[in-house]
C-alpha cells in the first residue's frame, strides 16, 4: 500500500478535476481539464479519461482505484448517476463506464457525500464522531456522520440537506420542488434573487446591471462583488442570504445533533461573513444544548476538498475490498 495511490476525481458542469492522492490525503499529482455538459454524458466521461491519463503521466505512483464526486443523486451499489442537473444528466452508469476506460475498481457518489469523507478523515472535521458538512456553491451539499458513520440512507440520498424545505410554498428550486433551503442561499439562487430585484427596481440595482452588462447576466458572483464595494442592494441581497443560511443551519443542529459544522464551497469560502452570521442565528434559534455545544467552522481543505474526498472515499472502499479478499489467518495477522 505504501507505494500506491487513489485518484479522486471531481465531475462539475464545466470542468473536471483528478488528482493522486495518497492515504495521508497529501496530493501528489492534479490535473484539470474543462467540460461541456452540453456534448451529452458519452464526451464528458472521455474528457474524464483524458484528465486522469494527464493526471498519471505526472505521477511516479501507480493508482490502484478511483473515487468519483458528481453533483447529482447516485446509486453507491451500482455507480449510476440517477440525476445530476449541473450535466443535464439522468441514469449515467458512471462507474462501469470508467472502469472499462480505466482498468481500475471506481466508486461513485454525491460530490458532498464523498467531501464529507475527505473533511472528516482529513480536514477540519477530524476527531469527532457525530458530523455535518455543508458545501454552498451553485447549489447546497451536504453529509452526515453519526456515531462514527457517514450515513448514505436507503437510496443513497442522506444529506440532501439543499432540498429540505426552508419557506413552504416558497421559491422554485431546481428539484421542480419549492421553498427548498438551496433555493434561498444556494449560489444560484442569489443570482436569481438579484435579478429579480434589478427587474423590479433598476435604479436599485443599476450598479450590479453595469457591472454584469444586463439584468439577466447577472450571478452570484456579480452580487458578491458588488457588496465588496458596498452597493446597497447587494448588501441587502447578501445578508439575506446569510439569514437563510442560518436559519437552514438551525434547523440541520436541531435534526442531526452534531458535534460540530463543516461550512466549505465557493460561497462560503469566498465571504466568511456567511459564516459569522450562520454561528451567530444558530446560537440564537437552534434547542439548547444542542445550539451551545456545536462548533461551526470551515472547511480547511479548499479547492482540494473534491478530490481529496473523492479519493478518501475511495480508499475507504479500496481497504474494505482488499481486507475480504485476504484469508482469514492474515487478516488476524496470526502465524499459521
Amino acid at each position: 500500500m505504501s507505494s500506491a495511490s487513489i485518484l479522486g476525481i471531481d465531475v462539475g458542469g464545466t470542468k473536471v478535476e483528478s488528482a493522486l492522492v495518497d492515504a495521508d490525503g497529501s496530493v501528489r499529482t492534479a490535473h484539470r481539464h474543462p467540460t461541456n455538459a452540453d456534448r451529452g454524458a458519452h464526451r464528458v466521461v472521455d474528457d474524464i479519461v483524458r484528465c486522469v491519463r494527464s493526471c498519471l503521466s505526472q505521477a511516479s505512483r501507480r493508482a490502484v482505484a478511483a473515487g468519483v464526486g458528481v453533483a447529482g443523486q447516485v446509486d453507491p451499489e451500482t455507480g449510476v448517476v440517477r440525476s445530476a442537473p449541473s450535466l443535464d444528466w439522468r441514469e449515467v452508469p458512471l462507474r462501469e463506464r470508467l472502469e472499462d476506460a480505466l482498468d481500475l475498481p471506481v466508486t461513485v457518489a454525491n460530490d458532498v457525500r464523498a467531501i464529507t469523507h475527505g473533511v472528516w478523515t482529513h480536514g477540519a472535521g477530524r476527531g469527532t464522531d457525530n458530523l455535518v458538512v455543508v458545501f454552498v456553491g451553485t447549489g447546497i451539499g451536504g453529509g452526515i456522520v453519526s456515531d462514527g458513520h457517514v450515513l448514505e440512507g436507503g437510496q443513497g440520498l442522506a444529506g440532501e440537506l439543499g432540498h429540505t424545505t426552508l419557506m413552504p410554498y416558497g421559491r422554485s428550486c431546481r428539484c421542480r420542488s419549492r421553498g427548498c433551503w438551496e433555493a434561498y442561499a444556494g449560489g444560484w439562487a442569489l443570482g436569481e434573487r438579484a435579478r429579480q430585484a434589478a427587474r423590479t427596481d433598476p435604479e436599485a440595482g443599476a450598479a450590479l446591471i453595469e457591472r454584469a452588462g444586463d439584468v439577466e447576466s447577472i450571478t452570484g458572483r456579480t452580487v458578491h462583488e458588488a457588496y465588496d464595494e458596498g452597493d446597497p442592494l447587494a448588501t441587502r441581497l447578501v445578508d439575506a442570504t446569510a439569514e437563510y443560511l442560518g436559519l437552514g443551519l438551525a434547523s440541520v443542529v436541531n435534526a442531526v445533533n452534531p458535534e460540530r459544522v463543516v461550512l466549505g464551497g465557493g460561497v462560503i469560502e469566498g465571504h466568511l461573513s456567511y459564516a459569522e452570521e450562520a454561528r451567530r442565528i444558530v446560537r440564537a434559534q437552534a434547542l439548547r444544548p444542542a445550539a451551545d455545544e456545536v462548533e461551526i467552522v470551515t472547511s480547511e481543505l479548499g479547492g482540494r476538498a473534491g478530490t481529496v474526498g473523492a479519493a478518501t472515499m475511495a480508499w475507504t472502499h479500496h481497504e474494505g475490498r482488499e481486507a475480504t479478499q485476504k484469508p482469514p489467518d492474515s487478516q488476524a495477522g496470526r502465524p499459521t
